[in-house]
Order: structure tokens, then C-alpha cells, then sequence
């Protein structure tokens, strides 16, 4: 194998592994997105159960008010119905009294009600909240190994950038700028394997000529079809 291809596949390697880690790195940025949309399911139930505990206990207090506005009005007739000299209008304000009191134990039954919807609506609101608080705690933890993540594989990118710009100088020949302008247009692979005279690159079958040149070791031989540097595989 010639030293050139022989340095370019190690080069070849660095290189790879630093187009994954920047592809990793580019990922990170979603990953946090996906750990953040988590939450939104589990507050938005937090914001309606709360919202729907706070109209149950306004009914409950509505009830009430209703319930002591009814109480008022009774004590108020019972003042007017002592103060009557008139059996026609005691008679009438017995009525009224008596139609306040059935419309109080009415609003006394529905506030029962109302308060056991409240505490039905608590009991959601509370489950919750402690799933909210749940999910955020699960979220912190994705957050910091994400955070980790990206700290080990930027300190790794850092150590193969550096060893890859040594290793690019020990490239004998003129061979960096071709293996170079190959990488940025081949997906990462410009030094492919030859088996059975074809390309590892492009699979496609290689001319006798190029077969024997890669065979033989002695100087560059590049596919004809994709134009990657060709070398004998094992």
C-alpha cells in the first residue's frame, strides 16, 4: 500500500469520526427541544385542572351567596310578617317564607354537591401537579446528560481536530488537496476499498487499468466512475 494512502486512511478515520460527532452535536439542540415538549402535555393539565378546581369552588361560594341572600330575605319577611296586622299579608309573607326555606334546602343539596365536585377537582389538580413535578425531575436529569454529552463529545471533537491537523501534515505526496476536495463531496468516504475490481465506494466495477494500479500499490489509482482513491482490501 502506498504511504499516501496509508496516511489518508488514518486521516480518513479522524475525519469520520469527526463528521459524527458534529452530526451528534447538531442533534443535541433537538434532543433538548424533545426533553422540553415533554412538559407541555403535563403543565397544560396543571393550568385546566387548576382552572376547573377555581370554577367548582366559585359555584361552591355562589351557592353560598345564594344561600345567605335567601337566609336575608327571610329574616327580612319574618320582620314584615310580626310587623302585619293583616291576616291576608301574614298569610302571604308564611308563603313567601316557606318558598325561601324549600329554596334553601335546594341550594344546601347542591352545595353538597359542589363540594364533592371540588374535592374530585383537588384531587385531579394535586395528581397533576405531582406529575408535572414528575416530569421535570426526569427532564433536569435528560437536560444534564444532554449538557454532559455535548461537554465529552465537544472535548473529543477538540482532541481529534487537533491530532487530525498533525496527522494531515505527515500526508506524503500531493495527495491532501485531492483526498480533501473528495471529502467535502463523497459523504465522508474518499479513500474506498477495491474487492473483486470494484469500488467500495460506488460499487461500480473498476477498468482493468485501475485494477492493476491499485493492485500493484506503486501510485494513485482513482475510480473512474465516483473518482474516490482506491486501495486493496484485505
Amino acid at each position: 500500500m502506498l504511504d499516501e494512502v496509508r496516511a489518508l486512511l488514518i486521516l480518513q478515520d479522524r475525519d469520520r469520526r469527526l463528521l459524527a460527532l458534529v452530526k451528534e452535536l447538531e442533534k443535541l439542540p433537538q434532543d433538548e427541544a424533545r426533553a422540553k415538549t415533554k412538559l407541555a402535555g403535563d403543565e397544560t393539565a396543571v393550568t385546566k385542572s387548576h382552572d376547573t378546581l377555581l370554577a367548582a369552588e366559585l359555584k361552591v361560594k355562589k351557592i353560598e351567596l345564594d344561600t345567605e341572600t335567601r337566609r336575608t330575605t327571610i329574616k327580612r319577611l319574618k320582620v314584615q310578617q310580626f310587623e302585619t296586622r293583616k291576616n291576608d299579608e301574614y298569610q302571604a309573607f308564611s308563603h313567601e317564607i316557606v318558598r325561601y326555606e324549600k329554596e334553601i334546602d335546594g341550594l344546601e343539596t347542591l352545595e353538597l354537591q359542589a363540594m364533592e365536585a371540588v374535592d374530585k377537582c383537588r384531587e385531579i389538580h394535586n395528581a397533576a401537579k405531582a406529575a408535572l413535578a414528575h416530569t421535570q425531575k426526569l427532564i433536569r436529569e435528560d437536560l444534564d446528560s444532554i449538557a454532559q454529552r455535548q461537554q465529552r463529545m465537544q472535548a473529543e471533537h477538540a482532541e481529534v481536530a487537533a491530532e487530525r491537523a498533525t496527522l494531515a501534515t505527515q500526508v506524503p505526496g500531493s495527495a491532501l488537496p485531492l483526498y480533501e476536495r473528495l471529502m467535502r463531496t463523497k459523504l465522508g468516504l474518499a479513500v474506498a476499498p477495491m474487492a473483486e475490481s470494484r469500488c467500495g465506494g460506488c460499487h461500480m466495477k473498476v477498468i482493468a487499468s485501475t485494477a492493476i494500479k491499485a493492485q500493484a500499490g506503486q501510485e494513485l489509482a482513482q475510480c473512474e466512475n465516483c473518482g474516490r482513491i482506491l486501495y486493496m482490501a484485505d
